[in-house]
């Protein structure tokens, strides 16, 4: 037995559904759903830290820099997805948020073998994004140990960038090299070792955080409102109308036509009708 894997808790078998597949469905599924409820109060013990990662992430970005996660499996796909949906929520360019998944793009829909294992390409793969010391790394790995991301986190190190990592697991290897280390103890799977589950859906809520807190902090939120929001499709121009309508409290046809007026950004369409107050916002 590997000594590196079995002391992990999220490897531990789970006593609540030893016997889940004894279960009808319906009790299988409160079994599932009373150990998802342990999530945010996992995630809820690290919030100090995720907020020094917010304000070193937008402090960097603010500075020119950029924003990396770096993972493998399932971390790598989470990380990929949250900065996928950053252009489109926040108007953000494609390149000031990335996502970095070993074994490249084939393994967002397929796993690659050994790909976590694979120290000298976490290296290349930050080279060909022309990582400096002016971004800032995100390593994502549930168990805190994959070699992929750690040789990620070493060479962000050694360009003087800032690291953060997430893990699930108690004083990982992961959190000893970080300048920030966010580690929500999620404990063992419904399914033993399935870490997609309670410890993906934790990884999932702390990315959410990271990007949000710092677009908020970079202005590219009005109250609630996403008013960078980039309006390209039917549902998207709806949104974009009525972030104008209750932004300014005007009507349908004049959020409209300024929308047409400031090629449907809502931001801009709201400052168009602000233009002749003091409450332009930036």
């Amino acid at each position: 037995m590997d000594e590196k894997f079995f002391n992990l808790t999220t490897e531990l078998r789970n006593p609540a559904s030893e016997k889940i597949d004894k279960c009808s469905t319906l009790e299988m599924l409160k079994i599932i759903n009373d150990e998802d409820k342990k999530i945010a109060v996992a995630v809820e013990k690290t919030l100090t830290n995720i907020a020094d990662a917010v304000e070193l992430i937008a402090k960097k970005i603010s500075q020119g820099g950029r924003l990396f996660y770096i993972g493998a499996g399932t971390s790598g796909r989470l990380g990929v997805l949250d900065a996928s949906e950053c252009p489109p929520t926040f108007g953000t360019s494609p390149d000031l948020i990335q996502g970095i998944i070993a074994g490249g793009n084939t393994a967002l829909v397929n796993s690659i073998e050994g790909a976590e294992d694979n120290r000298d390409a976490a290296v290349s793969d930050l080279k060909d994004k022309n990582f400096c010391v002016s971004d800032v790394l995100v390593g994502i790995a549930t168990s805190g140990r994959t070699p992929y991301v750690l040789s990620g986190v070493e060479y962000a190190k050694r360009c003087g960038a800032y690291t953060i990592g997430i893990s699930c697991v108690e004083n990982s290897a992961l959190a000893k090299i970080v300048d920030i280390d966010i580690t929500p103890v999620t404990g063992a799977e419904v399914i033993t070792g399935s870490t997609r589950m309670k410890a993906g859906t934790a990884t999932k809520m702390v990315l959410n955080m990271l990007t949000t807190g710092a677009m908020i902090k970079l202005g590219k939120v009005y109250g609630n409102l996403m008013v960078d929001v980039h309006a390209t499709n039917e549902k998207l121009r709806d949104r974009a109308r009525r972030i104008v309508m209750i932004a300014t409290n005007c009507d349908e046809l004049e959020a409209i036509d300024a929308l047409n007026s400031c090629n449907w950004h809502a931001k801009s369409a709201i400052n168009f009708l602000r233009k002749n107050s003091n409450q332009i916002i930036s």
